[in-house]
């Protein structure tokens, strides 16, 4: 039993310790930082395909389920996902890696933007250029959403209420009401907590 744990303890020790694991990390998160704009939900397609498709670090499936759990917790979705991403690869020094590559590019930015330009976006060309980013970030924002409906299970439940969250959505859009995203995520996790009690009874027979 003790051979086993100290052989757990140093192979997780021999992951942190690889300074070639943490440098990728780094380098890989800190070209998301800086080569995505437009938030999370912009970055969530540059990740999957980096971290996914072509490092393999992550599955689809963690994907999935870390962007919903971001959504449900305190923190930008960007930042959340490279703090797993990195502590699924390499442990606390990963998600230390990964996290400061993506921030980094951002603070750097931002923090020379105040530094140096008081009216950033008044300035013609930039205001202009930002018009095209826009559109680049809705797309990106598309394309993330069209991977994971590829991608997901294809169960009556999920279709079900991704279709009654797009519909909800929709209508709401059209409407000029604002619906909270953490609303529909309450409602959709309750419903769906709720059905699988109700089959839970039906198999001890309570119903």
């Amino acid at each position: 039993m003790k051979a086993g744990a100290v052989t757990a303890v140093m192979a997780v020790t021999e992951v942190m310790s690889r300074p070639s694991d943490l440098g990728q990390l780094f380098k890989t998160f800190i070209k998301i930082g800086v080569f995505t704009f437009g938030g999370g939900y912009a970055m969530i397609s540059v990740i999957e395909n980096l971290c996914v498709e072509q490092k393999q670090w992550i599955t689809h499936e963690d994907m999935m389920n870390i962007t919903v759990i971001a959504e449900a917790t305190p923190g930008p979705i960007a930042i959340n996902c490279a703090t797993f991403t990195g502590y699924r690869q390499a442990g606390f020094k990963g998600a230390l890696a990964a996290t400061a590559g993506l921030v980094t590019p951002s603070f750097v930015i931002i923090f020379a933007i105040s530094m140096f330009l008081d009216h950033f976006l008044e300035i013609t060309w930039i205001a202009h250029a930002f018009w095209g980013i826009k559109i680049a970030v809705g797309i990106l924002i598309v394309d993330a959403a069209a991977v994971m409906i590829k991608k997901m299970k294809k169960k009556p439940l999920p279709l079900g209420i991704m279709t009654v969250s797009f519909v909800v959505i929709l209508a709401a859009d059209l409407l000029s009401r604002r619906i909270s995203s953490i609303v529909l995520m309450t409602a959709a996790a309750i419903f769906s907590l709720g059905l699988y009690l109700i089959k839970e009874q039906r198999k001890a027979g309570k119903i």
